[in-house]
């Protein structure tokens, strides 16, 4: 009877080294840092965009006043001011309003923009004369975003002024900023204020998505339980 060999037991595999990346694309402490560290890689011109992008995000969540002037040096920096402004939208103090509102005055395009963006996210009402004129400027992609901003922050009477005058998509937006202002002004318990501009809005001159949004406004704060008797 021919006897069989079993096979030779295999080598086992080396197990592959995880991957590591390269030295600018490393996190290391950033995302528990305190102000103090994020400061030290913000200004840092030898770390990288990833590092200084991990750091912005890192400041909102620190959400210190202490963060405010490096994040603010970002604001014009092509690839990185959306993270400036993420790191400044969520800080309660004035100093982030303040670089926000003086970046407006000095950025052009797509920059300036996102901060008019963040600047309606955080209803800075000190922001309202110059966002008036810049929705009545040449620029319609940044009037349009000064209307919308105008809308958060609750500029009901410089919004109607605007509406008629208003022509094509800016009129949609200027409309549009109007309802935005409505649902803001009930949220603060100012229905009576609301139901007033949800009136306006209902003419035939206005835009049909924000005119029809506007009646049912009213339809809902009218038929609602909670209303007052």
């Amino acid at each position: 009877m021919q006897q069989t060999t079993s096979p030779a037991p295999q080598a086992a595999k080396p197990k592959p080294k995880p991957l590591v990346p390269p030295a600018e694309f490393r996190e290391g402490g950033i995302a528990t840092m305190d102000a103090a560290g994020l400061n030290g890689i913000l200004k840092d011109p030898a770390a990288s965009e990833f590092q200084k992008a991990k750091a912005c995000q890192r400041a909102g969540e620190v959400a210190s006043k202490d963060t405010v002037p490096a994040l603010a040096a970002l604001l014009d920096n092509e690839h990185l001011s959306v993270y400036a402004r993420y790191g400044l939208e969520p800080i309660a103090d004035p100093s982030a309003d303040e670089a926000l509102r003086a970046a407006l005055t000095k950025l052009k395009g797509v920059r300036l923009i996102g901060v008019i963006n963040s600047i309606g996210k955080r209803r800075d009402a000190k922001a309202q004369p110059t966002l008036v004129k810049m929705m009545h400027g040449s620029e319609v992609d940044v009037a349009r975003a000064a209307a919308s901003a105008l809308g958060h922050i609750g500029a009901s009477k410089e919004l109607l002024a605007a509406l008629p005058k208003a022509t094509g998509l800016m009129k949609v937006s200027v409309a549009d900023a109007c309802l935005v202002c409505a649902e803001h002004m009930l949220a603060d318990g100012k229905r009576s204020e609301a139901l007033a501009l949800y009136a306006a809005l209902s003419g035939p001159d206005v835009p049909k998505a924000a005119r029809l949004g506007a009646m049912n406004g009213i339809i809902r704060e009218e038929t609602s339980p909670t209303r007052p008797r």
